[in-house]
């Protein structure tokens, strides 16, 4: 049965999903929102795929007892190590090659995997099936000397490798004598001596992740999480365009059986703010950069400055969303979609989250290219479509499909973009578009004041003249909309634990939608409300709250976006770049500052 204890690796072009035993159970060519050729993570038995035994990639060790898996420290190289029932054991590295060359990152659309024995005399077999439009057809052949062609509809991928071509055409065990390469990419020839290639290609990657670590500003408690959430975080970015993708995955559902099955490999520009925010403050200000270009050409290509929530990493606005019965699901839960209907969603806090993923470039002097007044009006129409907007209806950052509110997160996400905007306009001494846009946000903060508050409730509710309740609305403070000592913040996180709490988790919301009632908590409400909690001053149960959640991630660091609250079972696509923001956001503003750790640590 699939979990989702499982590695990640990748180079901002392509990833890859590893289980325990080495088996690469997701990954798409040639991107992120790409065919999955290796897809067994949403097959299941009886399923097409499943029944023709096809969609993995395999190194198998003949007799396994057991298995080890860890990350070569700071960097995305994952080491799984294989033992059997007679000594023998074998290790396997995987990693996708990124590193400086010739003046510029190479990241190529490749899987290198080097497997060598460790112990006795162990046998493997290696399998490799890719499938293509999303398992419904299987791979066509040819072979070389030393490498296998896997020939699709519209890609072929090249398998070189100085394992026996005939033991992994035929899927032959033999004996792992010495070391072995396969290096999975394009289909292009191999000029160079491949083990040197590939020593060279791992050298290079481990260094370069390395350097990258060591340039990240990560507070002193924690390190070994914020290191691997902050890998995890970067891996998201598609870098060519910028785009930044919520999560690798389709179609984990949510819960189990509730068909919440959504397709996450593409950008919201709401989960690409919070991974922006959670970057700059580690001090890691290239992914700014390569987004900012990214949201202008989306923005320039908006009709009417009308925002979707959602794009593709290449830019496009069609998600159209389509299901494929080819593939039965993860744990056979289906659908299994592709696209995303929030495409054409109206959802108003996109603006503010445009507005402040962009802010950063007018104040931060590390960037290259700053903000200045070209920009800042290039800004200005979003923030008049914010005006427009904050007190129409929406579907809200949860993304309801069949109804609308005026939501308050909504409307504060564009109070921020006006007031975002004004600070802008006063730091680049624009005067009078600075009183311009205070007052806009001074206008819609008052609308909010009186209609999203709800005083025999005594908290701001999920929408304007609203009972039920949201944990977006734990974010006031960190907004800026209201100080965390404010009576009306303090008792909005009250009201939140009274009725979103389950044990340690924290509900986006309790209430029923278009699918029911929800039946696993949404992580990062539960580090929005840890950073609530130290905000408000509560530190040592904020501290120890994060210690709990922390435990629930995989063995390997990671977390999905959802989680049982009874079990703590990992559910919801994979990786999910909200919830590694999260452990970074809460690691920093709970850790010990180093001075006082250092000199607390000395006998």
């Amino acid at each position: 049965m699939h979990t989702l204890n499982l590695g990640l690796v990748g180079n901002c072009s392509i990833s890859a999903l590893i289980d325990p035993l080495g088996e690469v159970v997701w990954s798409c060519f040639p991107r992120f929102d790409g065919d999955p050729i290796f897809c067994s993570l949403l097959s299941h038995d009886g399923d097409a795929v499943a029944s023709r035994q096809q969609g993995f990639y395999r190194i198998e060790l003949v007799d396994c007892v057991r298995s080890e898996q860890h990350y070569l420290e700071n960097t995305a190289v994952l080491v799984t190590r294989l033992f059997d029932t007679h000594g023998g054991a074998i290790e396997i590295t995987d990693f996708c090659p990124r590193f400086l060359q010739f003046g510029r990152l190479f990241r190529p659309m490749m899987l290198v995997r080097m497997v060598k024995p460790l112990a006795g005399s162990p046998r493997i077999r290696i399998r490799i099936r890719p499938v293509w439009d999303y398992g419904a057809t299987d791979s066509e052949r040819t072979y070389g000397s030393h490498h296998i062609r896997y020939i699709g509809p519209n890609l072929v991928v090249r398998l070189t490798t100085n394992a026996p071509i005939t033991a992994v055409a035929e899927e032959l065990p033999f004996f792992l004598n010495d070391r072995i390469v396969l290096l999975l990419g394009p289909d292009e020839s191999l000029q160079d001596d491949l083990r040197e290639t590939a020593n060279r290609f791992y050298h290079n990657t481990v260094e370069y992740w390395r350097d990258w670590v060591r340039h990240l500003a990560i507070p002193f408690e924690w390190q070994e999480a914020v290191i691997r959430a902050a890998i995890a975080l970067k891996l998201n970015e598609f870098e060519d365009t910028g785009a930044i993708i919520a999560a690798m995955t389709t179609s984990i559902p949510e819960a189990p059986n509730t068909v919440r099955n959504w397709d996450y490999r593409y950008c919201w520009l709401r989960d690409a703010y919070f991974v922006l925010n959670t970057l700059n403050r580690l001090g890691q200000t290239t992914t700014l950069e390569h987004y900012l270009g990214y949201l202008l050409s989306v923005t320039a290509n908006a009709h009417h400055h009308e925002l979707q929530p959602v794009y593709g990493i290449d830019g496009r606005a069609d998600l159209t969303e389509r299901t494929f019965d080819t593939l039965s699901g993860y744990r056979g839960m289906g659908p299994v979609r592709v696209g995303n209907q929030a495409f054409v969603q109206r959802q108003n806090d996109v603006y503010g989250a445009a507005i402040l993923a962009v802010a950063h470039a007018f104040f931060d002097k590390r960037l290259r290219r700053r903000g200045d007044v070209a920009l800042f009006e290039q800004l200005e129409p979003l923030g008049e479509r914010a005006v427009a907007l904050y007190d129409q209806p929406d579907a809200g950052l949860w993304e309801l499909r069949n109804h609308q509110r005026v939501h308050t997160f909504s409307a504060i996400m564009c109070w921020a973009a006006c007031n975002r905007l004004a600070h802008i306009a006063t730091h680049l001494g624009r005067t009078e578009r600075a009183a311009y846009w205070h007052h806009h946000a001074d206008t819609i903060k008052s609308v909010i004041l009186r209609r999203g508050w709800n005083e025999p409730k005594q908290a701001f509710t999920a929408a304007f003249e609203g009972e039920s309740l949201d944990a977006s609305l734990l974010l006031i403070a960190e907004l800026g909309f209201l100080p965390a000592d404010d009576p009306r913040f303090v008792a909005t996180v009250a009201a939140i634990e009274r009725e979103l709490r389950r044990g340690d988790f924290i509900f986006r919301y309790t209430e029923a939608d278009d699918f029911g009632t929800p039946q696993t908590a949404f992580l990062v409400c539960t580090f929005w409300y840890i950073n609530a909690l130290t905000a408000m001053g509560r530190k040592e149960e904020a501290r120890a709250h994060f210690e709990r959640i922390l435990a629930l991630r995989n063995p390997l660091g990671l977390l999905s976006e959802d989680a049982d609250t009874e079990t703590g079972e990992l559910w919801g696509n994979f990786v999910q770049t909200y919830s590694m923001a999260g452990i970074v956001q809460c690691a920093i503003r709970l850790s010990k500052h180093w001075d006082q750790a250092i000199c607390e640590s000395c006998p």
